[in-house]
């Protein structure tokens, strides 16, 4: 069994470890009332940006997500004020959220939430959350992001306790064969679900270089679902809008839409990804063109 396969099926035990931990690492994430910016690269800024959307949900403040390289300028006379910034960062190595984090050093309270602290993300960040137990040797990241946005979740006042049941299934559920027969899938979601529909498009693309692609579900009707036609799949992460499903169905398309909380039909769309690729015969712990982190040539923490 690959160490992805492996990894993916550990979820459920991990997000279990995050929520009985919850009480240590609640005094070091955003507090209520801040205002808040959340960074990341990849899957980290699919996480914040779900993050952010259920953080305004709950009433705690107001969030924005950026990618760490596209984020503007957070603190000084011009920029735009925060009360802190959430960097998520697995390996802790990542160039742009280093640099970011050192730009802001001193002017803006700084969380970060990693797996490995000895890294130089814990020589930078004010506060640092460990979820060490979830770490990966993965390339592709599946059981460290949502363990993150489980504890995020939990963070916010919300029970999570059916998700870990909901995970169980989706990691012991056989992949559907019209899902590996797929020859392009689009992922749907809605408000905090954007994040994660994204995120699903990516793995897919990450583990077995195929063909997806990812829209808010409202949108889904301006334009792209021109592409939806027998032999391909639409995957809704959550609700869909009313009559969508129909118009959908009138392609010929097959919908994937199921019960489970969102972030247990993300396990399924990580097994879909590690089974197609098996099925390509792709290395799927070892994808092409991709490393662990994103480290860049002569980069420094430091900027002007």
């Amino acid at each position: 069994m690959s160490w992805t396969a492996q990894e993916i099926a550990s979820q459920p035990d991990c997000w279990q470890q995050a929520l009985d931990r919850l009480p240590e690492f609640a005094p070091l994430l955003p507090r209520q009332g801040e205002r808040v910016a959340v960074v990341g690269c990849g899957t980290s800024w699919f996480m914040a940006q779900s993050y952010a959307a259920l953080r305004e949900r709950a009433g705690h403040g107001e969030t924005d997500a950026f990618a760490a390289s596209e984020t503007p300028e957070l603190a000084g006379a011009v920029g735009r004020r925060y009360d802190r910034v959430l960097a998520l960062t697995r390996s802790g190595t990542t160039t742009e959220v280093l640099e970011l984090l050192e730009r802001v050093r001193g002017q803006v309270a700084t969380t970060a939430i990693t797996a490995d602290p000895a890294t130089p993300v814990s020589d930078l960040a004010d506060e640092l959350v460990v979820l060490d137990f979830a770490d990966e040797r993965s390339v592709v990241q599946t059981r460290f992001p949502t363990t993150q946005l489980l504890l995020l979740r939990a963070h916010l006042g919300e029970d999570v306790s059916g998700v870990l049941a909901d995970g169980a299934a989706a990691a012991a559920a056989p992949v559907a064969e019209v899902l590996l027969e797929a020859e392009q899938i689009s992922f749907l979601g809605r408000g905090w679900t954007y994040g994660l529909a994204r995120e699903a498009a990516l793995k897919v693309r990450e583990t077995a270089a195929w063909w997806t692609e990812s829209y808010p579900a409202m949108e889904y009707r301006h334009g792209p679902i021109s592409v939806a036609r027998p032999g391909r799949v639409v995957w809704s992460l959550g609700e869909l809008p009313d009559g969508l499903a129909e118009q959908i169905a009138e392609t010929g398309a097959h919908l994937e839409l199921r019960t489970l909380d969102p972030v247990a039909e993300l396990v399924r769309v990580q097994r879909l990804g590690a089974a197609l690729a098996a099925k390509l015969g792709r290395d799927v712990d070892n994808p092409q063109h991709l490393t662990r982190s994103v480290v860049l040539p002569g980069a420094t923490a430091a900027q002007p």
